[in-house]
């Protein structure tokens, strides 16, 4: 089924521009998730300390973003998104860039902290703006343009700093604050160009629910569950896929490499073709279900069929396109059902999933490894993935009820 055209005037002119200046941000802030983990055999070098405690840089960046992000969803409805969006980005540009003066790791540590704070403020603010900004004709491709140029961060990073600190012989103080000054300009033109970047509307009905109720609803729990389980499937393939074909069929390294790369090209392209479904269809809900239901046969096959080399990544690659085109509907999905004037709390609760999940799935999945037990790691990947569909079905379904079944905003779309 065709999606109506929404109504009021199209500008497509001003919503691609919103789409280019949040996309270039949410590129820089992934991009400065990751570009600390290429410098960790130098920082182990200079400041004799472990790589565990390398890690916990990571950790507490992702930690900090995770545990401030709802909280930060909150004041974003509250006061609006434009502030927090240009201060958080901002915050994480200068403490990028105040690494580079460091005398030892601890400070390091400290600002990975204080970039934590200012990456929290990502997600809330930049779907409020994109859910209040984009005409709702585009809206599926400008979630698609965000989540594409979150993982075009992730993947540029470690090639980048790579880059300028082996091939180029940059040290790593230079290239901390080079990387980290090239925030100051995009913020600069965000700032500047703040003005076609619009806030939510206030709810007119009071006697909406809000603040808790609506994320301890069931729409939204069950949301959240979807986003959590999703990404410790998409963990548990990036950070063990590679070892699990070693131990499983004794697959070279290289293509085990490759096929691994193949899964990510795939996910990262397959998210642009699920924009462009969402704003031209309205069975969102079908297609993440028969997309998931793809990757779940295609993830198996890998885990259960010896497959020729060639074969493996061409494989991999069509499991990632698959999961990656679900995502962006999966988007459309909550946006749909927040409350009017509460996307930056739903947004925040919902998405602080994405970096729980990826916590909790390391440790239990090496175990797996650890303990011969490889032939389960492809299953469990498939039964995360399949239990994630179980709670964005009982997500949507709740919405549905919320609303009624002839109420014009019975939304996730079928």
């Amino acid at each position: 089924m065709v999606q109506e055209d929404a109504p009021g005037t199209a500008q497509p002119n001003r919503d691609w521009r919103i789409i280019g200046l949040i996309g270039t941000n949410h590129f820089l802030s992934h991009f400065y998730l990751l570009c600390l983990a290429p410098l960790f055999p130098i920082w182990r070098e200079e400041f004799g300390v472990s790589y565990a405690v390398l890690g916990l840089s990571l950790a507490l960046m992702s930690g900090v973003t995770a545990l401030l992000q709802t909280p930060v969803g909150f004041m974003v409805d509250r006061y609006g998104a434009r502030p927090f969006l240009i201060g958080g980005s901002l915050l994480m540009a200068l403490s990028i860039s105040a690494m580079s003066f460091a005398p030892n790791y601890w400070v390091i540590m400290a600002l990975a902290v204080i970039s934590g704070f200012g990456n929290s403020v990502i997600h809330p603010a930049d779907y409020a703006i994109l859910g209040s900004s984009i005409d709702g004709r585009r809206m599926g491709r400008a979630f698609a343009a965000h989540t594409f140029t979150g993982n075009l961060g992730f993947m540029a990073a470690p090639l980048a700093i790579g880059l300028m600190t082996q091939t180029l012989g940059i040290g790593w103080r230079p290239t901390l604050l080079t990387v980290g000054l090239l925030g100051i300009p995009v913020v600069a033109t965000i700032l500047l160009q703040s003005r076609i970047l619009q806030d939510q509307a206030k709810p007119k009905d009071r006697r909406a629910p809000v603040g808790r109720e609506v994320l301890l609803s069931r729409t939204m729990l069950m949301f959240f569950a979807f986003f959590l389980l999703s990404s410790m499937a998409t963990t548990g393939i990036q950070s063990f896929l590679i070892a699990t074909l070693d131990q499983l069929w004794a697959t070279p390294l290289a293509v085990a490499s490759l096929a691994l790369t193949g899964y990510v090209a795939g996910s990262t392209g397959g998210v642009l073709i699920g924009g462009w479904y969402a704003d031209r269809y309205s069975r969102h809900f079908t297609f993440v279900t028969a997309l998931t239901a793809l990757s779940i046969i295609l993830l198996l096959a890998m885990g259960l069929v010896p497959m020729p080399e060639v074969v493996l990544p061409i494989v991999a690659l069509a499991a990632g396109a698959a999961l990656g085109a679900s995502r962006t509907p999966r988007d459309v999905m909550v946006k749909n059902a927040a409350p009017p004037g509460q996307m930056g709390k739903v947004f925040g609760f919902i998405s602080a999933g994405l970096p729980l999940g990826g916590a909790i799935t390391p440790v239990p999945f090496g175990l797996m490894l650890d303990n011969g037990m490889s032939w389960l790691v492809l299953p469990t990947v498939a039964l995360l993935l399949l239990a994630s569909l179980f709670c964005a079905g009982t997500a949507r379904g709740e919405a549905l009820r919320a609303v009624g079944p002839t109420s014009p905003a019975a939304v996730p779309a079928e």
